[in-house]
Order: structure tokens, then C-alpha cells, then sequence
């Protein structure tokens, strides 16, 4: 791990938003509210929440809680033959390269990119912090060749974006990341269902059901507290 991706062992709890984000369930859409900032402090509220940032197509910053909410159930991951194989052709690790994987997030090939420089900056900071994980894939010659990110509180870990440059790469990182979750976590987000996170197992709990586990899966430490990863 290089200095300048140290981060601490336990979470640092930033300064509190000066914003007060409202309930999802006043919410008749995706979108619980726009505007507010980027601070430690708000994203941490939003979270808690059970809402995420995600810019809106007219450049404001919205506040999302999806009405139908998609998780991986921690004994639901489905390993194919072949990604069971290629979890063997790479190397993984956690919190090596933070930087270097939400740049590969930026840079993939997207044509809905919504990870911004200020993005970019903010979930860099609560890496620092302590609240935010990459997982890093790596091939025999040491070269990134994909990962993912997401932020951690207690037993939650809320999926950010993930990038490969090599087959399977993204999905191995997914797999590794529900080994690290089987250690004490309890929910794994991944926002939205879509075909691909539905092959590898992820379902649709909606949002009410997902904010009535939230609390419990907030109040117990998670994988990451415990010793990094």
C-alpha cells in the first residue's frame, strides 16, 4: 500500500451535513431530493438513509433511494464455471490502490458516466476517512486490470461502480468483495437490478423492505472495521 492511500483503521466521523436530508418514503420516485453538497458529513447522512448521490440529467445533484432497491443476498452470489476459473487467473486485494480503481471507473467506457471530478474528490476523502473500499484485480504481471468501489458503514456496503480491462476482472472483484462481506457484513447494495447483476444473483427487495433491514445491517461492525479487509 502506498502513503498516500493509508487510510484508518476505524472510521473517522466527519463534521455533521448542514443539510437535512428527508425520509425516502415521502419520495413517489427515485429521486428523494436535489441539491445539498458533497461534504463527509451529507453523503455519510444520505447513506444512513438509504439514499446515494447521482447527478441528474439537467446537472443538479440528486439524492436517489430506487423504489425497486436490488441487493446480493451474502448466500445468493452465483459462480459460474467459468468465473470460478478466472477467479484463479488473478490476484485481489483491498484498499491497495483506491485511486487507481475509481480512475478506472471514470475512464470506462460509458456513455451515462456520471462519476465527476467532484465525485472523484469526495469519495476520495472518505477513503481517507475510512468509510469508503475498493477492491483491486490484478493480473500476474501486477497490472490493475479492474476492481470496484463502495462505501462501508458498519454492516452495510453500498456499491459504487466497477470497471474490468480484462475478462471477468469486475465480476472476480465482486466475488472477492462477498467473501470479505461473509466475515460480519450483512447487506450488500448494488442500487438498481439490471441482467447483469441479476446473472450473477442480485434480487429486487424494493425500497421499503430494504430500509427496514438497513438499521440492523448499520449497527453492527462490519468486515472492514475489523482488521481492513
Amino acid at each position: 500500500m502506498r502513503a498516500s492511500d493509508t487510510i484508518v483503521d476505524v472510521p473517522l466521523e466527519p463534521a455533521p451535513s448542514r443539510f437535512d436530508l428527508p425520509d425516502p418514503r415521502t419520495a413517489d420516485g427515485d429521486v428523494v431530493a436535489v441539491g445539498g453538497d458533497l461534504e463527509p458529513g451529507t453523503i455519510l447522512q444520505a447513506y444512513r438513509r438509504g439514499m446515494f448521490p447521482m447527478g441528474l440529467p439537467d446537472g443538479h445533484l440528486g439524492w436517489w433511494s430506487p423504489v425497486e432497491r436490488a441487493i446480493i443476498p451474502l448466500d445468493g452470489l452465483r459462480v459460474s464455471r467459468s468465473l470460478r476459473q478466472s477467479t484463479r487467473r488473478y490476484l485481489l486485494s483491498v484498499d491497495e490502490d483506491f485511486d487507481a480503481v475509481i480512475r478506472g471507473c471514470v475512464e470506462a467506457d460509458r456513455p451515462d458516466g456520471w462519476i465527476t471530478d467532484e465525485f472523484v474528490d469526495a469519495y476520495r476523502e472518505l477513503h481517507r476517512l475510512g468509510w469508503v473500499h475498493s477492491i483491486e484485480v490484478w493480473d500476474h504481471h501486477r497490472e490493475l486490470v479492474g476492481g470496484l468501489y463502495g462505501v462501508a458503514i458498519g454492516g452495510l456496503f453500498a456499491g459504487e461502480s466497477m470497471f474490468h480491462l480484462a475478462r471477468d476482472a469486475s465480476k472476480v472483484a465482486l466475488v472477492h468483495l462477498v467473501v470479505v462481506m461473509n466475515r460480519g457484513g450483512s447487506l450488500l447494495d448494488v442500487q438498481w437490478q439490471t441482467p447483469h447483476l441479476e446473472s450473477l444473483g442480485a434480487v429486487a427487495i424494493g425500497r421499503d423492505e430494504y430500509l427496514r433491514r438497513l438499521p440492523q445491517a448499520l449497527s453492527v461492525p462490519g468486515p472492514f472495521e475489523m482488521d481492513g479487509g
